[in-house]
């Protein structure tokens, strides 16, 4: 597949990525103990911009995510000598990938652009069903949980996690993060109707990180601890102290944040009003 001669010169691509991570292991490339390759968004993206490359494409994201988890903007980049116009890599590219991953726009950028060390910032959102009954169109897509929360005492708790901290209590055991220190831009709470919406932002994640953040507040949603004690669990560095892991499946890379000199495409605009988007409303497709 080519669209005119191909050059040896090495040039660099920003993609931006949608996927429903419901049956991915994630994003990073993995491997069977047999030896097997593991469904994960990174393989099945990089087979196909290999055939539109006709050569081995590594990609590198902004921020992997874990089994489950799904995104509306990640970016990736990778560094090819196939020349192609911008549009078969897009188009070229979701021709053959599966249905629940997509490529958005692809961008040439300079060679000093790193997708995930150039991040200025990256943007999650979790979305929680709070509702007597469950959702079939919200399976997957979001976390249902029937018991009653409290947005207000939820926001209260969140307030105690903004800035730059020691976020040890809210990592996996296996986060290969050599510093715990992260630095959380804003963290919102917010209600409609039967909607609850957290939304985070910080310079960067611990594996896990915005999980058990959102396991915290739920719990305090739930009037199990008030809403003091997120500074208690924040202060005691202590995983043990923390609540229990929220599901995965309410989970959504929402955003990242670049300097608007590299001109990617909707990486430094504004985010989408915190009521859009909620899955499996009949007015959101």
């Amino acid at each position: 597949m080519t669209d005119g001669p191909e050059r040896l010169a090495l040039q660099r691509l920003a993609i931006g990525l949608q996927y429903d991570g419901t049956a991915f292991a994630g994003w990073q490339r993995q491997e069977t103990p047999a030896g097997q390759p593991v469904r994960t968004v990174q393989e099945v993206l990089e087979q196909a911009l290999a055939y539109i490359a006709d050569a081995q494409v590594d990609l590198t994201c902004a921020g992997r995510t874990d089994a489950g988890v799904h995104a509306r903007a990640q970016v990736a980049h990778f560094d090819t000598i196939a020349q192609r116009s911008l549009r078969s890599w897009v188009l070229g590219a979701n021709t053959e990938l599966p249905r629940d991953v997509s490529v958005s726009w692809a961008q040439p950028v300079p060679d000093t652009f790193h997708a995930r060390y150039s991040a200025q910032a990256r943007t999650y959102r979790y979305y929680i069903l709070n509702s007597t009954a469950r959702s079939a169109l919200a399976a997957r897509r979001a976390t249902w949980l029937h018991r009653p929360l409290d947005h207000e005492r939820m926001r209260e708790a969140a307030q105690c996690l903004w800035g730059e901290h020691d976020f040890s209590a809210f990592r996996a055991a296996e986060c290969q993060s050599k510093s715990p220190v992260r630095r959380i831009e804003r963290l919102m709470v917010e209600r409609q109707d039967e909607w609850v919406l957290i939304e985070v932002t910080a310079n960067a994640f611990l594996h896990h990180m915005v999980r058990n953040i959102a396991g915290l507040l739920i719990d305090i949603g739930k009037g199990k601890h008030p809403p003091a004690w997120a500074q208690e669990v924040l202060a005691s560095r202590d995983r043990r102290m923390n609540a229990a892991t929220a599901p995965a499946d309410g989970l959504y890379f929402w955003s990242v944040r670049y300097d608007p000199a590299f001109g990617l495409p909707g990486a430094e605009g504004p985010v989408q009003p915190r009521s859009a988007m909620l899955p499996g409303r009949p007015d959101t497709g």
